[in-house]
C-alpha cells in the first residue's frame, strides 16, 4: 500500500437498503478477514451492487499515482494525467468528520462524501491511519 493510500480492503456485501432514497442505497459489508465492517451511501444508478457481491474499497489522500498532493483540486485534473481514479468504477472525495477510539482493540471512523455517509469498524492497526481530515474514496467490484 503506497503512503497515500491509507486504507486498502475488500468487502463481501451483506445486505442493501435502497428504501429510503431514488438514487441512494445504503451497503453493509464484512472484510475477507471479517474483522471490519462497513456500512456505505452510494448511488446504486452509478454502481450498481447485489448482495454477495465482493467490493474492493481504498481510501486514499491524493489521486496522483506519485503520491504527491493534490495542488489543483480534485476537479481540475486534466484528461491527459492519468490517476488512481482510472483504475476503479466509483470516486467520491470527502472528510474524515468522527473518530472514535473505544476500549480495547476496536475503532470506529465516520466519514461523509457530500452527504453520502460511509461507516467503518475495525481493529486500531487497520484504520488509525484514517485521522487525516479530507481523503477519497475508490471502489471497484
Amino acid at each position: 500500500m503506497a503512503d497515500s493510500q491509507l486504507f486498502e480492503e475488500t468487502f463481501s456485501i451483506t445486505s442493501i437498503n435502497g428504501q429510503k432514497y431514488d438514487r441512494v442505497s445504503r451497503i453493509f459489508g464484512t472484510s475477507t478477514d471479517n474483522t471490519t465492517s462497513m456500512s456505505l451511501d452510494i448511488n446504486h444508478e452509478l454502481f450498481p451492487t447485489a448482495t454477495g457481491e465482493s467490493v474492493q474499497m481504498v481510501l486514499a489522500t491524493t489521486l496522483n499515482l506519485d503520491g504527491t498532493k493534490d495542488e489543483k483540486g480534485w476537479r481540475e485534473v486534466s484528461r491527459a494525467e492519468s490517476t488512481l481514479a482510472d483504475m476503479y468504477d466509483y470516486v467520491c472525495h470527502g472528510k474524515v468528520y468522527r473518530f472514535e477510539e473505544g476500549d480495547g482493540e476496536m475503532i470506529k471512523v465516520y466519514c461523509s462524501f457530500g452527504g453520502l455517509l460511509l461507516y467503518l469498524e475495525g481493529p486500531y492497526k487497520k484504520l488509525t491511519s484514517l485521522r487525516i481530515d479530507y481523503i477519497y474514496l475508490l471502489l471497484k467490484k
